[in-house]
């Protein structure tokens, strides 16, 4: 198993703040990064459409087009270049000629001198932007033709020869000015943002505490490990289920018992092909301690423990302990009881006997004592060799001798069938045999027990695979006299924990008959009721197949 961790490191939800924290950060950082570039790409857009806008305007202004085209161009033009770099705010206002010389500055002494930057593209009739360095520094300026008939390339209106062009520029100073104007708002708007994500951080990491209980991950695995160990290492059968009936825990031997599927965890326990006994203790709807079941040829044990987790229902954890060999053994002990039993009531019997016989030798009846002993003799040579010669195994002759025994002491004819044929058995058919048979002849005698002249028939007979059968197959039928079986309970029988009797011993009732359900199924074979005959009660009929190894040569 893992061990526990030592304390003294950080714990997971410091561990996962710090990181939101950070992550957080380095993404609002990020974004503002993003922000400010974009912005500052945006205020360039900005600019570059509005010196390009106002310098049209002014190329296609009549006094412009008809300012250049006299003797004095900046007698005219000049005055109205500075009222235009007043109204748009713009650094400068250039008009010149397509050679270059300007007929407009914001610098007197330089009108009527070379632009420092050439006329470019817009001495063809282009209209040009972009950022250049000029006298007033660096701007963001626009370079727009005038023609003289007027209009503009824009407006693809133009007439005549370009007689000179506009730039017209603002600095990017200025633009920048306006990019850090903005910045303290994004500063602000991240600095909320990540006071808000600091918040949120600390708030979630709060919640994943109280979701783990305060438990670090190696605590979590450590508890994990040990978990699966102390539940793999049991021999007994763990399940449990959440509120919803869904499984989501099965151990090993819950699996094997119950022949649950890979994929069971996870699965509501409709859809686990559970038989209704096991579905119904596993829910809940059949509640109580140590209830028994069958799954398969297991007779299975199963407590349920509801849980609750904070006061709410969680599910419940359903333990399961395998007692097959353990009900098997005690068959046969049943088995060797109810010998001891008859034993007992042949000594009784035989005292009684003895003791009559010493009576009428007292009397001097000898004639009568002989005649009595002869009988007796007889009697008891008659049963030991009608069950001698049709059952040839000494464990079943041994049982049907006892229960003989049992039926004569309880008032009961014991009837052997003359069908009955036995041959001597191996350990494991034999085993099955006495349990099938012990069980069936036992709740005969328990039907018919209180009803004068009862009587109940028992036939035991092989069948041999040289009748047409697949196999061999071992007949058990028992025919009582008593009340029978009721119709609408004829189907519910060989259900475990079906009883019509009411418990006398402080017992489990209603496991006989299941055990023979079980043991015939287990061997492929079957076990029914039949409809009586008129003079019948029941007719129980067992059938167990036989491997050709499992009889013993005579």
């Amino acid at each position: 198993m893992t061990t526990l961790p030592a304390r003294g490191r950080l714990s997971l939800t410091g561990s996962l703040f710090i990181g939101y924290v950070l992550l957080l950060t380095v993404a609002l950082a990020a974004v503002g990064t993003l922000w400010a570039v974009h912005l500052d790409r945006a205020t360039d857009r900005q600019y570059t459409e509005r010196v390009l806008g106002v310098a049209r305007s002014v190329a296609v202004m009549p006094q412009v087009v008809d300012g250049l085209q006299t003797a004095e161009p900046s007698t005219v033009l000049d005055p109205l270049a500075d009222r235009v770099a007043a109204a748009t705010d713009a650094d400068f206002v250039v008009i010149a000629s397509p050679d270059g010389i300007r007929h407009t500055h914001p610098d007197k002494d330089l009108i009527g001198r070379t632009v420092s930057t050439p006329p470019g593209p817009a001495a063809r009739g282009e209209e040009w932007t972009g950022v250049e360095n000029g006298t007033q520094g660096r701007t963001v300026r626009a370079k727009v033709p005038v023609f003289s008939g007027g209009g503009s390339v824009n407006g693809g209106d133009s007439r005549g020869d370009v007689v000179g062009y506009v730039s017209l520029g603002i600095l990017t100073s200025s633009a920048a000015t306006e990019v850090r104007a903005s910045v303290p708002a994004i500063l602000g708007m991240v600095a909320v943002v990540l006071v808000l994500g600091v918040g949120g951080a600390w708030a979630l990491s709060r919640q994943v505490r109280t979701k783990t209980h305060g438990l670090e991950p190696a605590d979590i695995t450590a508890l994990l490990e040990s978990r699966e160990a102390l539940l793999y290492a049991v021999r007994e059968g763990v399940l449990a289920v959440d509120g919803a009936d869904r499984l989501v825990l099965a151990n090993l031997p819950a699996r094997d018992m119950l022949g649950l599927p890979d994929d069971a965890e996870g699965r509501h326990l409709d859809e686990l092909g559970l038989s209704e006994r096991v579905r119904d203790i596993v829910s809940g709807d059949d509640p109580g301690d140590d209830r028994l079941l069958l799954a398969g040829n297991r007779i299975l044990v199963a407590n349920r423990m509801p849980v609750q987790v904070r006061g709410e229902d969680a599910g419940a954890v359903v333990t399961l302990r395998d007692r097959t060999e353990l009900d098997r053994l005690t068959g046969e002990l049943d088995g060797a009881r109810t010998v001891t039993r008859g034993l007992r009531a042949q000594t009784h019997e035989f005292a009684n006997r003895v003791h009559t016989v010493a009576g009428l030798l007292e009397l001097g009846a000898y004639d009568e004592a002989r005649a009595y002993l002869a009988d007796l003799s007889a009697t008891h040579t008659r049963t030991s060799t009608d069950i001698s010669e049709h059952v040839r195994d000494p464990a079943v002759a041994a049982l049907t001798i006892a229960k003989s025994a049992q039926a004569s002491e309880m008032g009961v004819d014991l009837r052997l069938s003359p069908m009955t044929s036995v041959p001597a058995l191996d350990r494991e058919v034999r085993s099955d045999a006495l349990l099938v048979l012990g069980n069936l002849v036992d709740n005969a005698l328990d039907a018919v027990a209180s009803a004068p002249h009862g009587w109940v028939e028992l036939m035991v007979r092989l069948h041999t695979a040289d009748s047409g059968l697949p196999h061999d197959l071992l007949e058990i039928r028992v025919t009582d006299s008593g009340q029978g079986v009721a119709d609408d309970v004829a189907e519910e029988i060989f259900r475990l924990g079906f009883t019509t009797k009411a418990s006398r011993d402080g017992g489990t009732r209603g496991l006989g008959l299941a055990l023979v359900k079980q043991v015939c199924e287990s061997r492929e074979g079957s076990v029914e009721m039949e409809a009586p005959d008129a003079d019948e009660g029941a007719v129980f009929t067992a059938c167990l197949p036989v491997r050709a190894a499992a009889v013993v040569p005579s």
